[in-house]
């Protein structure tokens, strides 16, 4: 049954009227925006709105720049409207990739529109709901390459495609793999993880497949294995970049039949799962070196999420740190008041190699062994990260210069074309940029190995 009413913003040049009178049919409260200024002021409310975005009628860049913003709010489920070839316009291709759950091109049927943008208000419901009772496993996080991470997540979870997660240790790939089976389709059938890198070799095959009775020696029954057992549900494979080259194998079989065997066994067995996996390793290195096959690879990585490492998202280190605290207050024998002012510097300038679950094992720590109300960069062992910030104008410029290009390229993941174009600098300026950061990207030396054979 439908919701009584639902709020709909409508930002256009030119109301398509039956349009509009489709979506008042169908319940829906339309509030037209001409303009940014329009559209900001009718999004002021936290409530769960669908968004209606005609870039058909031909704003030009400066309010498609000043839309933005708008865009990026997480209480709005986007639908863009487009005219044919459109999306040829790079600008235009970024803004309905990064923000908007579907697009529709022009000539449409006005049902087709209003429930794609039904669609994405369910979207946002959803996810409102689930933010709304935060558990135990709970991705925090508000700076842009969090917030990018989300719209991926709720893109991906509403298809079956395998997905491919990358990103360093610690970083919290595992979470990104439970919060698309719960978002999907599957979430009632069963969720299987299976540490690939954490199993002997030997016993690899018979862990993902499972045996028959007598099928090796203290074989004693029949046990079923972590693909069967995800049957109907999600098999979550972490650290596949470690799964021996015998196994790599049998897992592609099984990707491209749907089948597997229990060893020991004859028959073929139909197994319906999606797939996620995931590993810190770099697998084009690992693809070149010959130790991960490039057809699995491809197999897997249909779609792939991007996890952004800790020290490239800003604030969220406090916020992260803040929830942690009150996430582990039991473990120690009085309340804590938070962070004092050293530890909150340390917190930002140290590196974070470990990344979240670093994060985690620090605070942990800290909790127990403090003795103040408040915890210390001493109580972090971080002490020595304090006074390393940057002291002149001059390194604080070159500081946030280089935080802002990490930025970008994290959110293009690594395109060096939309990087410079968010950035507002030429793909020239950009490259001699890296260069002067000391920043290696290969997109930048394979331009400069070019120009060099020119030369």
């Amino acid at each position: 049954m439908e919701p009584a009413s639902r709020q709909l913003i409508y930002v256009t040049r030119d109301v398509n009227s039956q349009l509009s009178a489709q979506f008042n049919a169908r319940g829906w409260e339309v509030e037209v925006a001409a303009s940014a200024r329009d559209a900001r002021r009718a999004l002021r409310s936290d409530a769960a709105i669908g968004g209606l975005l005609d870039l058909s009628s031909r704003f030009d860049s400066q309010e498609i720049a000043a839309l933005e913003p708008c865009l990026t709010l997480g209480n709005v489920g986007w639908v863009a409207a487009t005219s044919p070839g459109q999306l040829q316009e790079s600008a235009l291709r970024r803004l309905v990739r990064d923000y908007c759950y579907d697009y529709v091109t022009m000539p449409y049927e006005a049902p087709r529109i209003v429930d794609s943008v039904g669609h994405a208000y369910g979207m946002v419901v959803l996810a409102a709901s689930d933010e709304s009772d935060p558990g135990e496993g709970e991705m925090v996080g508000s700076c842009d390459a969090m917030r990018a991470l989300f719209r991926a997540i709720r893109k991906v979870a509403c298809t079956d495609a395998p997905v491919f997660v990358s990103g360093e240790s610690g970083t919290g790939k595992e979470l990104t793999a439970v919060a698309i089976h719960e978002r999907s389709a599957r979430r009632a059938q069963p969720f299987v993880a299976i540490n690939c890198g954490a199993i002997p070799p030997h016993l690899l095959q018979s862990e993902l497949f499972g045996y028959e009775r007598g099928a090796f020696t203290g074989a004693s029954h029949r046990k079923i294995g972590r693909i069967e057992a995800a049957h109907g549900g999600t098999l979550f494979l972490d650290e596949i970049g470690d799964l021996p080259l015998e196994s790599q194998a049998s897992l592609l079989r099984f990707l491209q039949e749907g089948q597997i065997e229990r060893l020991g066994g004859q028959e073929s067995i139909d197994v319906d799962v999606r797939v996620i996996s995931a590993t810190h390793v770099d697998m084009q290195r690992a693809m070149q070196e010959g130790s991960f096959r490039a057809d699995l690879y491809h197999r897997l990585c249909v779609l792939q999420i991007d996890e952004p490492p800790l020290r490239a998202r800003g604030k969220d280190i406090e916020l992260l740190a803040r929830h942690m605290v009150e996430r582990f207050r039991k473990d120690g024998a009085r309340r804590r008041r938070g962070f004092s002012a050293d530890a909150v510097a340390a917190l930002y300038n140290y590196a974070w190699p470990g990344n979240v679950r670093e994060l985690i094992n620090r605070i942990r720590r800290a909790i127990v062994m403090s003795e103040g109300r408040f915890i210390t960069a001493h109580d972090l062992e971080l002490a020595e990260y304090v006074e390393i910030a940057p002291v002149s104008l001059a390194q604080a410029r070159e500081a946030a210069e280089r935080h802002a290009i990490e930025l970008a390229l994290l959110r293009h993941r690594g395109r060096l074309g939309d990087a410079a174009q968010e950035l507002g600098v030429s793909r020239v300026t950009l490259y001699r940029l890296l260069c002067a950061h000391g920043m290696r990207h290969h997109e930048a030396e394979a331009g400069v190995g070019a120009r060099h054979m020119a030369g």
